[in-house]
């Protein structure tokens, strides 16, 4: 009992040292018993050990200090982080609204915060451009106001989030100190067992029932979480060296926490070999919570071993995730080289704008494209966020600067585009209804071949001109299109009785009296006449009358330019009778230009002659002799056709 007793004094010994330290991260003396402090995630109580263990367990003690007070961390991790960065203001509305009615409040702060940046910084964009448009348009920036739909729904929403926040966050301030003041409540009533002068089984029974209390007291502010916990665990030390006067209780206690602690080492080690590092992070939190808040101290003969084992899978979890953030950070800098290759490519388009609007267009479509590809191309390091989308939203606002700029020139070419294009109104409205349509269907089709050269104008007057002018041009055409084929019919009808007067000129026979017969073929030219214009297809026709003509002309041996005189005759009434003085005009004009010709001929076939060398009876000479005459026989009738349709105009 003597030796008994001097462990029993050595203990208390420790106990004091320890008591004096309890806030302090030094090591327990080795005369203590076993205790979690020994084992937590608090690097400063393995100073040996103070690398990369130190950083492994403090970011898992933070992260459970955090999660203590935070009744709905299991489910905030649960809750995927999408790349919010990729999304529309629409679909981070979309996203917002599922987050704030269908996840708890306290799960979602993360989430909430990184949508509401990506969704101020794409508002803010969108509002600039706004503004510039404005701006562009001759607006006065004082009066410039603008708000979107996405950004109201996106308010209220907001607001709901923050006011169910402010009401949790109020309750859980409550729920929390009153958790604290149980907490402590359980300490000194825990203090007060190693002075209870009781049977030592009754004092056990009231620890465990201490210890189910404390697992039951619920969480607690996180700054004081390891504090409390620390001198929880201190006074449960105190309590087992108080109980090493009953050895078995205490074994017993000490075996089953060896148990529990081998199998959260089994797990630990296991965690250690799934590829997801971030999910192995999360569940080796819960066993290191598992392991300080719900077991017990073990025997000192494992005390060390089972730690070093459960530190070593911590380690290599921990670096594990390590790698993994290093990597996140390369693939970050993949991203914002090609987020600055795309800022690079904007900026070039910029400095290339085109002339026309398909061309503009065009460069549009690209530049959506580039934007879209910006915002799929991922995170950037959080360092050069702010800088990068900075760099983005000028190159963006120099492009639309750019174009708004060509479309503000253009908008006032559209303008005198428009003043012509209406004036061509005018003009279709005054003749569309005209009767004379040999003047106005020139003037209807030049003023539509002059619509098609002015060129594009406002899009809000544009539908409207262009029906009044189509409108207009249609109703004139229309009209055109019944006359001629009224006239068309008419002339149907003509041919029809020009084809039966040549079938009763086949039997037509001459008497034998030359002065009779030629008053009988001008009596029939005169009937031919009569009967009108036939179709421009069927010309042929008059063709075919002219040589029933010059059949009955050589019959009565009558010369070639008094037979053609009198056909021409014909001609000559149907001028003298059109009242047109541009048709006879016209008709004089080719008259003289066929006499130029035949008189340049003439005098060309004159000149050959007098280069060949041979007498008058050369078979050539003979020949172009011959060509001379035959063009002055025409020359002669030409000027006699001349002197017919300038009787006309003396008349």
């Amino acid at each position: 009992m003597l030796d008994e007793k001097n462990d029993n004094l050595q203990d208390a010994d420790g106990e004091k040292n320890q008591e004096t330290t309890v806030e302090s991260t030094s090591q327990p003396q080795e005369t203590q018993q076993d205790q979690p402090a020994n084992e937590p995630e608090n690097a400063a109580d393995l100073p040996e050990q103070k690398t990369e263990d130190d950083d492994a367990h403090t970011e898992i003690d933070q992260s459970n200090a955090e999660d203590a007070e935070d009744e709905g961390n299991k489910d905030r991790h649960e809750i995927p982080l999408l790349d919010y960065h990729a999304m529309s203001m629409e679909k981070l509305v979309e996203e917002l609204d599922k987050l704030v009615n269908k996840q708890r409040v306290q799960a979602i702060k993360t989430h909430v915060d990184q949508i509401k940046s990506e969704f101020d910084l794409k508002y803010q964009d969108l509002y600039e451009q706004k503004k510039d448009d404005f701006i562009e348009n001759g607006g006065n920036e004082i009066d410039f106001y603008y708000v979107s739909p996405a950004k109201k729904e996106f308010n209220e929403i907001y607001g709901t989030y923050r006011e169910k926040r402010n009401q949790y966050y109020k309750s859980l301030e409550e729920r929390l100190n009153n958790n604290l003041e149980n907490r402590q409540q359980i300490i000194e009533e825990l203090k007060g067992l190693i002075n209870v002068e009781e049977n030592i089984n009754d004092t056990y029974k009231h620890f465990k029932n201490l210890q189910d209390r404390w697992r039951n007291a619920g969480p607690i502010p996180r700054v004081q979480y390891n504090d409390v916990w620390r001198t929880y665990h201190h006074h449960v030390e105190r309590f087992y060296d108080f109980l090493d006067l009953n050895r078995e209780l205490r074994d017993l206690d000490f075996k089953k926490n060896l148990e529990e602690k081998l199998k959260i080492i089994e797990q630990a080690e296991a965690l250690a070999e799934i590829p997801d590092a971030n999910k192995a992070f999360r569940e080796l939190q819960i066993l290191h919570k598992i392991w300080k808040e719900d077991l017990g101290p073990v025997d000192r003969e494992h005390r060390e071993n089972i730690w070093e084992r459960f530190s070593a899978a911590t380690k290599t979890i921990h670096h594990k995730r390590q790698e993994y953030f290093k990597n996140q950070d390369e693939i970050h800098e993949v991203n914002l080289a090609a987020k600055q290759e795309i800022i690079k490519k904007i900026k070039a388009i910029t400095e290339r704008p085109p002339h026309n609007h398909g061309g503009w267009q065009k460069l549009i479509k690209e530049i959506e494209a580039l934007r879209e590809e910006f915002f799929n191309a991922g995170r950037v390091p959080y360092k050069d966020n702010e800088r990068t989308w900075s760099e983005f939203k000028g190159a963006v606002r120099r492009f639309n600067r750019s174009k708004n700029e060509y479309y503000k020139s253009l908008k006032k070419s559209q303008h005198v585009n428009l003043e012509k294009k209406m004036e061509l109104v005018k003009i279709a409205e005054q003749n569309k209804d005209s009767e004379d349509f040999d003047q106005t269907t020139p003037l209807m089709k030049r003023i539509q071949a002059d619509w098609k050269k002015i060129g594009h104008v406002p899009r809000k007057y544009s539908d409207k001109i262009w029906n009044e002018f189509k409108s207009a041009c249609n109703h004139y055409f229309n009209r055109l299109h019944e006359a001629k084929n009224e006239y068309i019919k008419d002339e149907l009808q003509a041919f029809e009785k020009k084809q039966n007067f040549m079938d009763s000129l086949k039997g037509y026979q001459l008497s034998g009296d030359k002065e009779k017969d030629l008053e009988q073929i001008k009596s029939f030219i005169a009937d031919w006449k009569s009967i009108g214009r036939v179709p421009k297809n069927k010309k042929n026709i008059e063709g075919k009358f002219n040589k029933v003509l010059d059949g009955l002309f050589k019959k009565l041996n009558l010369g070639k330019q008094k037979s053609e005189l009198i056909k021409y005759g014909n001609k000559v009434d149907q001028l003298a009778n059109s009242d047109n003085e541009n048709l006879i005009q016209n008709e004089r004009i080719f008259i003289r230009r066929k006499i130029d010709e035949v008189k340049s001929e003439i005098r060309q076939l004159e000149n050959n002659l007098q280069f060949i060398n041979a007498d008058d009876n050369n078979p050539i000479v003979m020949d172009v002799r011959k060509n001379i005459q035959k063009h002055h026989e025409d020359l002669d009738l030409w000027k006699a056709k001349l002197k017919e349709i300038k009787n006309i105009s003396l008349d």
